[in-house]
């Protein structure tokens, strides 16, 4: 397999797992040493990615993030950040934004964290359990 363009797209994490669960049943098991290194790889990925927020997302649901976040000034990068991480304290959004300080007002981090938590479905994580006890 050749790289042509390394840049061309960037992935969210649920088109990751869309794509190995897609890519899972199209391969059929065969005893091919490459194969068998194919779904090695696909089973460990889709194991990981079942347990981030990204497994309870749809198309629908990142489409409509992309757009409300739209008014935050954020690059495609932090944007990408936001919705695999899902992050629900300001501090958290401090290691995503690059110069959030800067870029975002308290009262726009609030809005942002208020953004995510009600638009991204999720589990609830331990730095939001922790803030409700």
């Amino acid at each position: 397999m050749e790289v042509i363009n390394p840049n061309s797209a960037m992935l969210s994490n649920f088109e990751v797992l869309r794509s190995v669960n897609e890519s899972r049943k199209n391969v059929k098991r065969v005893e091919d040493k490459g194969l068998k290194n194919f779904h090695t790889v696909t089973y460990a990925v889709k194991k990981y990615l079942e347990g981030t927020p990204c497994n309870e997302q749809t198309d629908t649901v990142v489409g409509e993030m992309k757009k409300s976040l739209e008014p935050f000034g954020l690059t495609r990068l932090e944007k990408l950040q936001l919705i695999n991480s899902r992050p629900a304290l300001p501090v958290e959004l401090q290691l995503i934004i690059e110069e959030n300080e800067e870029r975002l007002t308290e009262e726009q981090v609030d809005q942002l964290i208020d953004v995510i938590a009600t638009q991204l479905p999720g589990k609830q994580n331990e730095s939001e359990t922790m803030e409700i006890s």
